[in-house]
């Protein structure tokens, strides 16, 4: 007891370095689903030609979305995964307002033995903040 009272601050410091050392792998998110930034979202888009996912309601999609992004809206999903079907196997990136419901689309597509599922890490207002483009509906 002695030891660990007269080495509290080395003992801290070995703990918040473990835990400093673990969080790559504690950036999985729902599911173990990849919680990715906007640029690891472009990366994607762009080099693994991803499929985009929007799951926010369609006055939130018409109001701003990203660029060829599919519009679902999260309470019509599990209704529709067969409009998605020829996607299995390629990558998805999800993507809602703020990223509750990313996550919670992304369980349903990991249910329907999806196997590339990744949400977007702030959802659209990480997006806009990043002065990313967006499209508007007329």
């Amino acid at each position: 007891m002695e030891f660990i009272i007269k080495n509290a601050l080395l003992i801290g410091l070995a703990v918040g370095s473990g835990i400093m050392l673990l969080l790559p792998a504690l950036k999985k998110g729902a599911g173990g689903v990849p919680n990715l930034s906007t640029s690891e979202a472009i990366t994607l888009i762009n080099r693994s030609h991803a499929i985009v996912l929007d799951v926010r309601d369609d006055a939130e999609f018409a109001s701003g979305h990203i660029v060829d992004a599919k519009h679902i809206p999260l309470d019509q999903l599990a209704e529709r995964l067969n409009t998605l079907k020829k996607y299995q196997d390629k990558p998805i990136l999800v993507n809602c307002q703020h990223g509750a419901r990313s996550a919670k689309a992304c369980d349903v597509l990991r249910k329907a033995d999806y196997k590339q599922v990744n949400y977007l890490q702030g959802g659209m207002d990480a997006w806009i903040a990043a002065k990313l483009p967006i499209v508007k509906e007329a």
